[in-house]
Order: C-alpha cells, then sequence, then structure tokens
C-alpha cells in the first residue's frame, strides 16, 4: 500500500490548507504554471505557487538576469509579472478549474501593499493562499528591506493577517544573523505557515570584462550550493515555532526533501532544479515516496520533525 502523503500546512486557520501531498514548487520558478501544465500532470503536485506579485505589473531589471555559478545559479530577476489585478482577472479563473491548490506569492513596495493586495485576493476563486515575499534581493524597495527587519516584517504579516481569511505563509530571507527572530515575529501576528529560505546574496565576477556579471551586481544565489544553510534554517525555525515550516533550498532529490522533512518542515518547495529538469517536481515526489515505502513508513508526517530533539518533538 502506497504511504499517506497528506499534509497540513495551515492547522487552525479560517480556511484550512490540506495538501495531497508535500511537494509544490518555489515562486518565481514555475511562473503561473500554465507552462508546465502542458508537460505534465501538475495535479500530482500538493500545491502550485505562483511568481511574486506586485500591485502594479513590472517589467523585471536589466538582461542579463542570471548567472550560472558553481553548483547553483544565480538570478535578478526583478519580480518581472502582469500586475495583481490581471493575477485576479485573467490567472485566477483559470487555476480555479485546476484539481491542485494555487498560492498566490505576492510582493509589497510597502506594509500598506502587502495588506491591499491580501485584501484583493481574499475569497477570489481559484486561489487558497498566500505567501508574503519579504525576503527578494532584488528590488530596490520593499522585498529584502522589509524581510531584515523583525518590526517591518511583523507589520507585514500583521496586515496581510488583518486583511485576509487565507491562510498567510511568511517567506524568509537568510540574509540575516536571526532567522528566528523574525519567523517567531510573523508567528506572533498570525502567520499560518513559515517558509524558509529565499536565495542567499550572491556575486559573480566576468574576469575578462572585469566587473560584476549581472547589471546589478549581486543576485539571489539558489540551487545545491544553498541547501546545507536552507536545512540548518529550517531546522532553527522548527524548533522555535509551534507553525508549519516549508522548507525551500537545494531541493532536487525525494531523500533531499525527506531531510528537509526531518529537520522539521511539513512541506518542501522545489525552485532551481526545475531550469534543468522540467519534471524535477515529479521526481521529487516520486523518490519521496520510494524512500517511504523503502523505509517502511505508512504516512509522511512520521519522519516529519524525526531529527529535531527529542524535547521539541515531545512539545
Amino acid at each position: 500500500m502506497a504511504p499517506n502523503l497528506a499534509v497540513d500546512i495551515a492547522p487552525g486557520q479560517k480556511t484550512g490548507l490540506l495538501l495531497r501531498n508535500p511537494v509544490m514548487p518555489a515562486s518565481g520558478t514555475f511562473s503561473w504554471g500554465l507552462e508546465f501544465a502542458k508537460h505534465f500532470d501538475i495535479s500530482r503536485l500538493g500545491a502550485v505557487v505562483s511568481k511574486g506579485v506586485t500591485i502594479v505589473p513590472r517589467g523585471g531589471n536589466q538582461q542579463p538576469r542570471v548567472a550560472e555559478t558553481p553548483a547553483g545559479m544565480l538570478n535578478s530577476i526583478g519580480l518581472q509579472n502582469i500586475g495583481i489585478h490581471d493575477c485576479i482577472t485573467e490567472m485566477a479563473p483559470l487555476w480555479a478549474r485546476w484539481d491542485v491548490p494555487v498560492i498566490v506569492n505576492i510582493a509589497g513596495d510597502s506594509i500598506e501593499e502587502f495588506g491591499e493586495m491580501a485584501r484583493m485576493l481574499d475569497g477570489v476563486p481559484g486561489i487558497v493562499g498566500i505567501e508574503l515575499n519579504i525576503s527578494c534581493p532584488n528590488v530596490d524597495i520593499g522585498g529584502i528591506e522589509i524581510g531584515q527587519n523583525v518590526e517591518a516584517s511583523a507589520r507585514a504579516t500583521r496586515a496581510a493577517v488583518r486583511n485576509t481569511d487565507l491562510p498567510v505563509i511568511v517567506k524568509l530571507t537568510p540574509n540575516v544573523t536571526d532567522p528566528v527572530a523574525l519567523a517567531l515575529a510573523c508567528e506572533a501576528e498570525g502567520a499560518a505557515a513559515i517558509c524558509a529560505i529565499n536565495t542567499v546574496l550572491g556575486l559573480a565576477i566576468d574576469t575578462k570584462r572585469r566587473r560584476a556579471v549581472l547589471p546589478r551586481a549581486r543576485g539571489g544565489l539558489s540551487g545545491p550550493a544553498i541547501k546545507p544553510i536552507a536545512l540548518r534554517i529550517v531546522y532553527d525555525v522548527a524548533k522555535a515555532v509551534r507553525i508549519p515550516v516549508i522548507g525551500c533550498g537545494g531541493i532536487s532529490t525525494g531523500e533531499d526533501a525527506i531531510e528537509f522533512l526531518m529537520a522539521g518542515a511539513t512541506a518542501v518547495q522545489v525552485g532551481t532544479a526545475t531550469f534543468a529538469n522540467p519534471r524535477a517536481l515529479l521526481d521529487v515526489l516520486e523518490g519521496m515516496e520510494a524512500w517511504l515505502t523503502r523505509e517502511g513508513c505508512s504516512d509522511v508526517n512520521q519522519v516529519i520533525g524525526c531529527a529535531l530533539p527529542e524535547d521539541v518533538r515531545a512539545g
């Protein structure tokens, strides 16, 4: 018998978020989901997470926007998107016909914009949750500017939670001294779950041109290179909060995902791996299921948090 893979990433919320399995794409790597839906059955996923949406459309940053690095990739996309109005009128009706929940990632320039966008998404058919992007390193205003400050992160969470009945997931930046303090502040303001982590700030130099590869110099590092960082932050945050944690960073195999679950994650997001392998999400899902079957686990929840200290698991 196949193991039970269902997980709840918003227990106790006004509107729950029970997923058929713990695997979903990371925001920004799956676009709106339409392209991938042409290549495989996306209803097999636990959820779909949209690319980052802003209050008005954005054209993104100057090219080039990506650079390959050892065991990873730097990106400086700059939140190119169609804006929240077109997201609601054009994308949501399509999502409403899908047999998979869709979580919309929102990125505000201010605390007020997070509240306004949460209000606009509330009750929209086809949208079951909101992910707050307070951690994007590739924009000048908002993003990491908010996510590196505990008080600002708490205020952004509060603004969103007070304007919607949808579960609010907060995506943390790793580019701080203490991500746990951020997670606790967001939990206290009503966050349904914490997503850890967004990209790590990095830089690549073109030695022939003698200047940075990316026009903005710095970019967000993702891929296998950041997996140990992401795993450590998930572990630390899961020890501290009582709400679910979603692990993200360097996941490309089923056993990668199992590591994050053991570290305390209830679900995982797969991102950069999909650029080299469009089927990466299904490979992770199938690999996870195969591992559980091989190890005699009848339910994925049996392994969630099993690597945490005993006193944390008991609590």
